[in-house]
This record gives C-alpha cells, sequence and structure tokens, in this order.
C-alpha cells in the first residue's frame, strides 16, 4: 500500500470518468489511496462506452465489441469476472481463435445495379486483402517501409496482382470494386478518413489479441455500471467540464488553508479543486483542440508536436429498425459494392453528395430477439462528419434510397426508427478514437503518455498524468488500452510514494 509522508495524504483528481479514469480510480483506492475525485464533464459514466435503449434491446452508440477477448485482454477478464458475458463468449475455443481485427461474419453482397456477387468472386477478394493486410504489418518487425502509408502499400500491392487477372474487364472492375469496399472498412477499423493517412511501418506494433470479438449482452454500460458500483457512492461529480488544468505551483483555497498543493483543477463554473496529483483522460480529440488553454503552464513542445501528429479520427453509426427484415434470416453481414468505385482510382465523390458512399455495408444485429429487427450503418471521416449535420428523416430517405437500390428491391419500407453517433461533434470528443497517422510512431504515444514535469525530482514531483487510448502504445484505440492505461497511471502513483513507505520501514 502506498504512504505518503505523514499528515500528507495526497489528493488526485481524475478528469474523466471514462473506463480510464475508473480504471485508475479502482486502483488507486485499492493501493491505498483515499482522496480521490473523478470530475466529468457530461451527465454519465462511461465516455466513448455508451448503451441505449433501441427497438427490443440496447445498441452500442460507441465501444461495441470487446476485441481479442482472450486472457491478455483487461476488459474481457473484467467482464468475466463480474459474470457480464454469455456462455459462447466464455468458451476456451473462443478465446484461442486467431483473428485479423475483420468481422468474422460471411457477407452478403449487393451491388449497385442490385445483383447479389456469388462466393467464387468475393471470396478470393477477401483473402486477397487479408494477406495484403498481414504483409502490411510486418514492416514494424524488419524497421523498414517501402512508402509511408497503408493506403499506398495497399494500392502497390492490388496493382502488381491485377497485371496477373486473367479475367474480363467487367470482371476485374467488380473485383477492384470489391476491394474497395474493403479499404472502406478498414477506415472504419482505424477510424480514419484515408488509409492514405495511417502509417505503415507503425501498424504492426498494434498488438491483435486472439479470440472472437464478443459483446455484452446485457450492454457495454453494464460493465461501466459495475466498476461504479466499487467505487465510492460520491466520488465522482458530474457536469463538471473542467476550464484549466494550473500546474506547478503552490495553490491554496480557503477550503485547504492547511497547505498548499502544486495542481489546481479550475472547472468552468468557476469551481476549483486542488491536488497534488491530477490523471486527465480526456480524448486526443479534445486535447487537439484544447492542448494551448486546457493545461498551463503550457505543455512541452516534445509532447504538442506529439499530440498534433498522432491521428484522430470519427467513426459514425447508425441503427436502423424496421417493421419487418428485408435480409435473410442466416444474414449477418450485407456489403455494398458500388460498381464504378476502385481504390486504384484517386478522385473521390464529394464528402457532402455522396456520404453513403462511404457505408461499407450493414452489420445485422443479432438475434433479432434481442434486439429486433435492426442493422447497423458504420462510416467514417469526412463523410461521417457531414452525416451529423444531416436531420434523422434525411440520413433514413437517403439509406432508404440506397436500400432499395442494392437489393432491387423499390418496395423496402422507410425504416420505423432510427438512432445515431456524432462523435465529432461532440465537445468533449471531437472524434472516435486514435490512430497512428503518416508522420507519427509509437514513440509519440509514449510521449504523449508522459508525465508532467518530464523529469519528476522530490522538489517538482509528479503533477499531471496521461491515460486513455490513444496513451497506450499497443492497444491504441480499444477499451481494454484505456483500461490497462488507467491502471499503469494508478500504479505510477503508488510508485511515486513507494519511496516514502521504504524510509518510513527503515525508522
Amino acid at each position: 500500500m502506498a504512504q505518503a509522508p505523514q499528515g500528507m495524504e495526497p489528493s488526485i483528481v481524475i478528469v474523466g470518468c471514462g473506463i480510464a479514469g475508473l480504471g485508475a480510480a479502482q486502483r488507486l483506492l485499492q493501493h491505498g489511496f483515499k482522496r480521490v475525485r473523478i470530475v466529468e464533464a457530461t451527465g454519465r459514466s462511461g465516455g466513448r462506452i455508451w448503451s441505449r435503449e433501441f427497438a427490443k434491446g440496447l445498441v452500442e452508440i460507441g465501444a461495441q465489441w470487446i476485441h481479442g477477448p482472450s486472457k491478455q485482454n483487461a476488459v474481457f477478464q473484467f467482464a468475466s469476472q463480474y459474470d457480464l458475458l454469455d456462455e459462447e463468449a466464455m468458451s476456451e475455443e473462443n478465446q484461442t481463435v486467431q483473428r485479423d481485427g475483420h468481422p468474422p461474419e460471411v457477407p452478403t453482397y449487393y451491388t449497385s445495379s442490385g445483383k447479389t456477387i456469388e462466393p467464387e468472386i468475393t471470396a478470393p477478394m477477401e483473402k486477397l486483402y487479408s494477406m495484403l493486410f498481414q504483409k502490411s504489418r510486418e514492416f514494424f518487425w524488419s524497421k523498414t517501409e517501402p512508402v509511408h502509408s497503408l493506403g499506398e502499400f495497399l494500392k502497390l500491392e492490388i496493382a502488381q496482382c491485377t497485371e496477373e487477372w486473367k479475367d474480363d474487364e467487367e470482371t476485374c472492375n467488380l473485383k477492384l470494386a470489391l476491394l474497395n469496399v474493403e479499404f472502406k472498412m478498414e477506415c472504419c477499423i482505424s477510424g480514419t478518413d484515408s488509409l492514405d493517412l495511417v502509417a505503415l511501418q507503425p501498424l504492426g506494433e498494434y498488438t491483435l489479441l486472439p479470440g472472437i470479438d464478443c459483446v455484452f449482452s446485457g450492454g457495454f454500460t453494464s460493465l461501466i455500471d459495475a466498476m461504479m458500483k466499487s467505487l465510492p457512492k460520491d466520488i465522482v461529480s458530474y457536469n463538471k467540464p473542467v476550464k484549466c488544468i494550473h500546474w506547478n505551483g503552490s495553490f491554496k483555497t480557503p477550503n485547504t488553508l492547511e497547505r498548499s498543493y502544486s495542481v489546481l483543477v479550475e472547472c468552468e463554473n468557476g469551481d476549483t479543486i486542488p491536488a497534488d496529483h491530477v490523471i486527465v483522460t480526456v480524448p486526443l480529440g479534445f486535447l487537439k483542440e484544447h492542448y494551448k488553454t486546457f493545461i498551463c503552464p503550457p505543455l512541452p513542445a516534445s509532447k504538442i508536436n506529439s499530440i498534433q501528429k498522432q491521428g484522430f479520427g470519427t467513426n459514425n453509426k447508425i441503427f436502423l429498425e424496421f417493421e419487418e427484415p428485408f435480409w435473410e434470416p442466416e444474414c449477418e453481414l450485407i456489403k455494398l459494392v458500388w460498381e464504378d468505385e476502385s481504390p486504384l482510382v484517386s478522385t473521390r465523390p464529394d464528402p457532402q453528395k455522396a456520404w453513403f458512399r462511404k457505408i461499407f455495408g450493414f452489420i445485422v444485429l443479432q438475434p433479432a430477439e434481442r434486439y429486433g429487427h435492426v442493422i447497423l450503418a458504420v462510416l467514417a471521416g469526412q463523410e461521417a462528419n457531414f452525416m451529423e449535420s444531416l436531420s434523422d428523416s434525411e440520413v433514413k430517405n437517403c439509406l432508404t434510397q440506397v436500400i432499395r437500390r442494392f437489393t432491387g428491391n423499390p418496395l423496402i419500407p422507410l425504416p420505423k426508427n432510427i438512432v445515431r453517433s456524432k462523435w465529432h461533434s461532440d465537445r468533449y470528443n471531437k472524434g472516435s478514437y486514435s490512430y497512428t497517422a503518416v508522420g507519427s510512431s509509437g514513440d509519440d504515444i509514449d510521449v504523449i503518455a508522459q508525465p508532467l514535469p518530464l523529469t519528476s525530482t522530490e522538489a517538482q514531483p509528479l503533477q499531471v498524468l496521461f491515460a486513455g487510448e490513444a496513451t497506450h502504445r499497443t492497444f491504441y484505440s480499444t477499451t481494454h488500452g484505456a483500461l490497462q492505461s488507467g491502471w499503469r497511471e494508478a500504479d505510477r502513483l503508488n510508485d511515486h510514494y513507494l519511496p516514502f513507505t521504504s524510509k518510513n520501514a527503515k525508522l
């Protein structure tokens, strides 16, 4: 158990009540820290984990799957501990299957001319893309890169493959259109506008865990609820946005005249909270927009540089509920193939006029008994940002036209209900999650995670710490990365006080 010098029980403020902040709070309390407080800008816990009632059940506005549910996954272990997963997700067999981070479902392909495509054509393209993606991850270990971005690499490889195709022009074009769907899906997985923005060489450092991605039967928020129950009831202050974190000072308030504190958390409503340490868990998108004013004195140049270089994009969801399904009962995933598209063509439709073209397809939520007749469209980048500006009826009407066109059925009715995410316009998020952008690397992630001051001494001790998915070098963009980052910073504070523990023990 960490112990501070006598009469100096440290005060710790955690900014943000997402899974990183909650994980840090749990761990700090386990270590024996008593003065722990969380301040949250919104009216709920969970951050980018957000389950909402829709149709017959719950849908995930934010994080949806446990990616790589296995023994190495902290979220999976927590979910198991709290008994939040069904038998299939918990099976040993599911935990050992090796995946490449892509959906395991067998898709149904529809084209923009209202036809389906047979597996004889689609399966080889899926296999080709998977092989090329795996190849793209090998450059991290060889410490070389033929080009700077994932997109450039994939396009070069595909161009070489096309030279060996013996098909007629129509079939070749269809194959390229199929590969373009994979590019759109990859944009969603990476949370980026374009694969040309994703750095190639660092890609292999991102760790893919084994296991078939699974969901929480009671919603991802059930994990947040379980974590909240383990904490003191009054630990979180909601609807309390932080305006500025002042550090490297000597602060007192009327309520804390007994001693001074090195950090002062200034809230938007004028309240001030003195602290010895602050753990910042705000999303990278928020930091990108507010780093100049959010921390004072300003962040070191090295930290600002890494915040600016690291990628942070939007990945939005649109859930549609239908009175009756237009899909077959066994259908799990519908992919939309625009026959005039190719990853080798550099021109791109106007995101505002053709935003719906960025949707790679529809995920069918199953089982219907739990969710109702619900499908999920996912899209990333500029098109996802623009979609947020449209009304629900505009989105419903547009996607209904797309569905009618691709299925060849003009009689499919409008969906009866819609709910969607708007992560880009959310003032406390400004996007969905991070990725290593061209020009950045894992070193930038470590720099973002570095606490202040950069060199901690007894005269100038640890003050501002950083957690969240964008601070985890190998699990960025994931909930398990976020959770582990919270644990890391709690352990860092515990280690910070161990010298006092050791000194007291010797005395």
